[in-house]
């Protein structure tokens, strides 16, 4: 996932935000196709993220490589 974002930004909330709707879309969605476990606890992504910020390059080249991931 590739973003911008502001300095004045907290990442953390961002974060929390993000798995927070996800959380709620993709059961919503794929209820009936997600394991019981999940369908009754209601913690969906666990408490880890990892950003990375980088300089130097394009945005242009980091969607190219964001897009490559897996890709081999």
């Amino acid at each position: 996932m590739l973003f911008e974002f502001y300095p004045q930004m907290q990442l953390s909330k961002f974060v929390n935000s993000l798995k927070t709707v996800t959380s709620r879309l993709i059961r919503k969605q794929f209820e009936d196709k997600l394991p019981v476990a999940h369908r009754r606890r209601h913690v969906f992504w666990n408490e880890s993220y990892f950003i990375a910020s980088c300089c130097g390059v394009t945005v242009d080249v980091l969607k190219k490589y964001v897009e490559n991931q897996g890709k081999a």
